[in-house]
């Protein structure tokens, strides 16, 4: 494992070379990136919001995240697969968030079909830990796991949209479906402890 791939923060931690140079994604790789989730409202934010960071860095998507709440309702699915063209317009002109009119009808879009997944499964977090690799895979790992592309795939089935493999994969990494945090990095032992905690749905 070279240098490279660890930084060392102002406590003299190490840490996750991505996260090097941001308070912001400091915190968010130590509080939450990894971390398991079995709430659906989050779970269903958190893959609406890698939709959106699609072409730009995830430090901006963070940023503009309590405005993305405000927006959609805190990404409370029920109430959001009722928007309508109203609500979309009144986001294409709001400044706080990232106004691209085809993410944001996807984001409504994949609140509708969230809830017959809902239906069929109980929660959508029961839905999407069907998709947990069943052995852990090395972060270092260069390619997307089929998990990954298994989860797109049957995402674009029931017809969500701005759901490739490298978003549901990013969707794993953050949501703690794996543990992603390299060798050394002090958060990879307490995720690993907290994953192994956690009561699949």
């Amino acid at each position: 494992m070279s240098e490279s791939e660890l930084f060392k923060g102002d406590d003299g931690k190490l840490r996750c070379f991505w996260c090097a140079g941001h308070d912001d994604y400091v915190a968010y790789h130590d509080t939450e990136w990894g971390f398991p989730v079995g709430d659906d409202l989050r779970l269903f934010e958190k893959l609406c919001l890698e939709g959106f960071q699609s072409g730009l860095s995830w430090l901006t998507i963070l940023r503009k995240r309590e405005a993305f709440r405000r927006c959609f309702a805190g990404f409370d699915f029920e109430k959001v697969a009722r928007f309508g063209s109203r609500q979309v317009e009144r986001m294409m002109g709001d400044a706080s968030i990232v106004r691209h009119r085809g993410k944001i009808e996807s984001t409504i879009g994949n609140a509708r079909r969230a809830l017959p997944i809902v239906g069929e499964f109980g929660s959508l977090a029961a839905y999407f830990w069907r998709f947990e690799p069943e052995s852990e895979r090395h972060p270092n790992t260069p390619t997307i796991p089929p998990e990954a592309v298994a989860l797109s795939k049957d995402l674009k089935k029931r017809g969500w949209t701005f759901v490739g493999p490298t978003t549901t994969y990013a969707f794993m990494q953050a949501m703690g479906l794996v543990n992603d945090h390299l060798p050394g990095c002090a958060l990879r032992r307490p995720v690993e402890r907290a994953r192994k905690a956690f009561r699949r749905p």
